[in-house]
């Protein structure tokens, strides 16, 4: 199904998008009449109150204490029919029991489903999108409230409007398996209003509002003061709302609290940085912000005190941050080094140039024409696990130090 392009998205009439006029989706959290309150008839039955701790024990694998607390809406139930019935359907759909348990411990209540009803209908629409079962179960995961919402009358109008916000059903899918709640955000009191506010209000075309929603879809499902408050953090970085860096910035503090901005704020302030300096650098290449407390001292501190750049420097090239400590800057340091040890090094590169190479390409220009004279050069790239043997590169991921 092609989906609409943003700007029919963003087009108001009568105050409302005109996707919405069609679907409505006046209620878009829906929660469906799955619960049964009377007495489930068959399974195992007890004049017990209290039996369902036990089963949650025995059947879920809950601690005593973790089923006490999350059998109080299960009271009313003297039968395991339905939670019998629930937790093998589950089990059958590639649920395990820690899945089953993250599922179970948000809302106790579905044990009470009708499976044929309420359950399966839920996964056979994640099925008739493509999913894998394993997919499935990411979703679930990540958005059990699925499993509260009617297909039609919810989960159906919400896939289409973001397929048309984001383009494509795939970036939607993608979302879902790995983003919580941004689905199911009201599209009336959140959306609309963000969308509006983004390009009246801020001036940000709807070129660059479609490139960053595609990445984060969330900094538009937030609460519309929240995403006030983010715009208000990024005008006091001094980063103009025309510029095209603006929306990467909102992206980047999207990620990242305000406390912990502020502590990062403090821990560059005690490496000398001025405050604007500060600002400066996130204006340069905000995804700094997301470096790990722990990652971003101990990569300062190197080029700091080991490669020996000033603190204003860092500032000036704060994308120097983002690369691996272990796996790229700490060898290749090193490497350069040694060629200059050996008097093998022409200067003709800064180490700025060098981190920017790709590993291959330093592998070729500083490691390779050496290896015969000056074996060590591979000895540094095989203890940071870079080089594994036959010329064969290892690639580094940020993701191995720090970045949250």
């Amino acid at each position: 199904m092609a989906a609409a392009p943003l700007r029919s998205v963003l087009q108001r009439r009568n105050g409302l998008l005109p996707l919405f006029e069609t679907c409505r989706l006046r209620d878009l959290l829906f929660f469906s009449s799955s619960v049964d309150p009377a007495a489930a008839v068959g399974g195992t039955i007890s004049p017990d109150p209290h039996f369902m701790v036990e089963y949650l024990v025995n059947s879920c694998g809950f601690s005593p204490s973790e089923a006490a607390k999350f059998s109080k809406p299960l009271a009313h139930l003297r039968s395991t029919e339905k939670p019998d019935a629930v937790l093998n359907f589950m089990r059958s759909q590639g649920l395990g029991g820690a899945a089953i348990r993250r599922v179970i411990s948000s809302e106790p209540n579905y044990l009470c489903y009708n499976v044929e009803t309420n359950i399966a209908p839920k996964f056979q629409f994640l099925r008739d999108l493509g999913l894998s079962e394993s997919d499935i179960v990411d979703v679930i995961l990540k958005n059990d409230v699925i499993l509260r919402l009617d297909v039609h009358r919810s989960l159906v109008p919400k896939l289409e409007m973001w397929e048309s916000l984001l383009g494509s059903r795939e970036l939607v899918l993608k979302h879902l398996k790995k983003t919580r709640w941004f689905f199911f955000s009201s599209a009336e009191k959140k959306l609309h209003p963000n969308l509006k506010f983004l390009r009246d209000e801020c001036g940000i075309p709807e070129e660059r509002l479609s490139v960053v929603l595609r990445s984060h879809p969330q900094l538009i499902s937030q609460k519309p003061e929240s995403l006030r408050a983010l715009v208000a953090r990024a005008d006091e970085l001094g980063m103009p709302r025309q510029s095209r860096m603006f929306m990467c910035i909102l992206d980047a503090l999207l990620m990242v609290s305000k406390e912990r901005f502020e502590a990062k704020v403090e821990l560059m302030r005690s490496f000398g940085w001025s405050e604007s300096e500060f600002s400066s650098a996130v204006r340069k290449n905000p995804t700094f912000l997301g470096i790990s407390l722990d990652m971003l001292r101990r990569k300062v501190d190197f080029f700091i005190n080991v490669v020996g750049y000033t603190t204003s420097f860092i500032a000036s090239h704060p994308t120097i941050l983002l690369y691996s400590l272990q796996k790229r800057v700490i060898p290749r340091f090193r490497v350069t080094e040694m060629l200059k040890l050996k008097g093998l090094w022409t200067g003709k590169y800064k180490f700025t140039s060098i981190l920017v190479f790709s590993d291959a390409k330093f592998m070729e220009k500083f490691v390779l024409p050496h290896k015969e004279n000056v074996p060590e050069l591979l000895d540094i790239l095989r203890v940071a696990g870079t080089w594994k043997g036959n010329d064969t590169l290892h690639l580094a991921s940020e993701d191995e130090e720090g970045l949250s």
